[in-house]
């Protein structure tokens, strides 16, 4: 189990870490940066990365909501979730800090939002509550089936961790301009503890839309999707 924790911890450290510091550091920098685009593709390719550096030994969930859509879905155990959050969310949290760190170093900088999600006034594109939920929860809830169809024994073989970083490429590309997309309460929580926004008051959407839409997607793969005997 203390391999499994650990692979977690550090397959969610690299997804903040890449995922928010392409954001952070590079997403404008100096005129001309990666943009939302190449944030988009560095979130897919910290997934893709680590699912096949550690995949083998936690399942690579780096993600509360695929946590508790596996375990919905019958591919987890209830008993271990909790503990896979817990590790999920210090993973992230210590990617956050390092990334402040490194970040303040730089003259000038300002920490702002810090690569946080949020709804209204913190939303990039000024997007309602009801806006964000609704692309949080049908994002997820995709993002669970990909995740669950493409890991399935009808799948072809080895291609899991692929399908899955593209997916979570496109999702971004989809939601930045939304909620600065989450799908992803553990690197939610762990930028708005160093945002310097209302960011830590506007979580709670962030734990419960993706953790709705990962549970919505498990049940929607086994009603009308997994394949029967």
């Amino acid at each position: 189990m203390s391999k499994k924790l650990g692979a977690e911890f550090f397959g969610t450290f690299w997804l903040v870490f890449g995922g928010c510091g392409s954001a952070v550091l590079a997403a404008g920098f100096p005129h001309l940066g990666i943009g939302f685009v190449g944030v988009a593709l560095a979130f897919g390719l910290t997934v893709l990365t680590m699912a096949y550096a550690v995949g083998g030994i936690s399942g690579g969930h780096f993600n509360p909501a695929v946590s508790l859509g596996l375990a919905v879905a019958g591919r987890f155990s209830w008993a271990e979730l909790i503990p896979y959050w817990i590790a999920q969310v210090l993973g992230g949290i210590i990617a956050a800090a390092v990334l402040y760190i490194i970040a303040t170093g730089q003259p000038g900088f300002e920490v702002g939002s810090f690569a946080a999600n949020g709804y209204g006034d913190l939303s990039p594109g000024h997007y309602s509550l009801l806006s964000a939920a609704v692309i949080e929860i049908v994002l997820t809830a995709g993002f669970l089936i990909v995740i669950i169809g493409a890991t399935s024994k009808t799948a072809p073989a080895g291609f899991g961790p692929l399908a899955i970083g593209l997916a979570l490429t496109l999702i971004h590309l989809v939601a930045i301009p939304v909620t600065n997309t989450s799908v992803n309460p553990a690197r939610s929580t762990a930028v708005a503890l160093f945002a310097q926004t209302d960011a830590l008051g506007q979580l709670w959407l962030f734990w419960v839309a993706p953790l709705v839409g990962g549970a919505l997607g498990a049940l929607i793969w086994k009603a009308l999707i997994e394949p029967r005997e």
